[in-house]
């Protein structure tokens, strides 16, 4: 089996250490380096390559979002997650404009915390509820007519998820729902955004600016 390699990015030396016990007691992923600085963090993507790095935003120096541009710029093989609290500056938005792939809320879980670098490391945009809500408020309230204004915070995850191709079954697990809340959630998406599939859904996603380009979807 081929683990995750991850780059834990913190200036504290303490969440440091306890994010890397977490993950190498897994058996898919693996802390290959952590760092206290956005320069740091950025020579050793320069040196390592990791799959993923799990980047704080308030740090000495040139801080996260610098750190997060210049990777997502240079290194875009290695995906960033975003660990941040909700009133955090710079904004959600402004990170995804950045190259961030997903973003976390501090005080997630340790399943939400896994949950993500794995969905990250696939290449699947991940969003905690938080940000989720985030999102909607600072990057999707100011435009105008923006149809997606309409969904809350936990249906907008799930519109993300489907529009990224994931199944109904990894959808529930990621959001501790039984699967059949997936199709419920899913037709009042639909409904909500006057769609009737994943693709058109997908298609207004684009129109409105949420994601950049349509993956292939994958059907149930």
């Amino acid at each position: 089996m081929k683990k995750i390699k991850v780059l834990l990015v913190d200036d504290h030396q303490l969440i440091r250490h306890g994010l890397k016990s977490l993950f190498n007691e897994t058996q898919d992923i693996e802390v290959i380096g952590d760092v206290g600085s956005g320069e740091a963090a950025i020579e050793f993507t320069r040196l390592h390559h990791p799959d993923v790095i799990l980047m704080d935003l308030r740090m000495p120096g040139i801080g996260g979002l610098k750190a997060t541009q210049q990777i997502a710029k240079n290194y875009p093989e290695s995906r960033i997650l975003v660990v941040s609290s909700c009133d955090a500056e710079p904004s959600p938005s402004s990170l995804l404009e950045a190259g961030a792939m997903g973003f976390l809320a501090k005080g997630s879980t340790n399943d939400e915390m896994l949950d993500a670098v794995r969905s990250v490391a696939a290449g699947i945009q991940y969003l905690s509820p938080e940000m989720a809500k985030a999102i909607n408020v600072n990057r999707l309230e100011n435009a105008d007519g923006s149809p997606f204004n309409a969904l809350s915070a936990e249906e907008l995850r799930v519109a993300l998820m489907l529009i990224a191709g994931e199944k109904g079954q990894n959808i529930a697990e990621k959001m501790y729902i039984d699967p059949k809340m997936v199709s419920t959630y899913r037709s009042r998406i639909h409904t909500k955004l006057h769609v009737q599939t994943d693709v058109a859904l997908a298609l207004l996603a684009v129109r409105y600016g949420l994601v950049d380009h349509i993956p292939i979807l994958k059907k149930e």
